[in-house]
């Protein structure tokens, strides 16, 4: 797996520079342009279009607060192969009534319980956030602990989990 991180010099985080990251993206797009490279050999071409193309897939990924926490936990060999994630039975259990209501409005469309079930999520949501706070903002990746780690993967299960509800909206 690449690690888009040091691809662009910076330090793995959930949060980072995204001036440094847009400058280090434009300056790697001049570098690694293959109209630029159009005399080298066939094998320097290559390999000019693939650093391009990991640029432009590194650049979408940290420049996407959720994408860059799913590439953190994956770098970090905490969140498994797609599928194989779980999100905790707690959370899930607390998130009943939303589902109820996502339920109700399948059988009518009611506004009313359509904006009890966004509040609800948007409340969830807040609270998911400040659970993770303290991890979020003062993420160290030389001194993060397992057991942070496994905090923000929680975060990040979850929070897709929301998303996901909030789309059935």
């Amino acid at each position: 797996m690449t690690d888009y991180f040091s691809f662009f010099g910076l330090r793995p985080s959930p949060t980072l520079d995204e001036a440094a990251l847009r400058k280090t993206f434009y300056a790697n797009s001049k570098r690694f342009h293959p109209d630029f490279h159009t005399l080298e050999d066939e094998e320097t071409q290559q390999r000019v279009l693939e650093q391009s193309t990991l640029n432009n897939q590194g650049y979408k990924v940290l420049s996407d607060k959720d994408l860059r926490l799913k590439h953190l936990l994956q770098v970090k060999g905490v969140l498994g192969a797609e599928g194989t994630n779980e999100v905790p039975q707690d959370f899930l259990l607390e998130i009943m009534e939303v589902n109820e209501a996502l339920m109700e409005l399948e059988f009518e469309d009611d506004p009313l319980v359509r904006i009890q079930v966004t509040g609800l999520i948007d409340r969830l949501e807040a609270e998911l956030h400040a659970e993770v706070a303290d991890v979020w903002d003062s993420y160290d990746d030389s001194s993060i602990t397992p057991a942070q780690l496994e905090q923000l993967k929680a975060y990040y299960l979850k929070r897709r989990y929301l998303l996901r509800l909030r789309e059935k909206i």
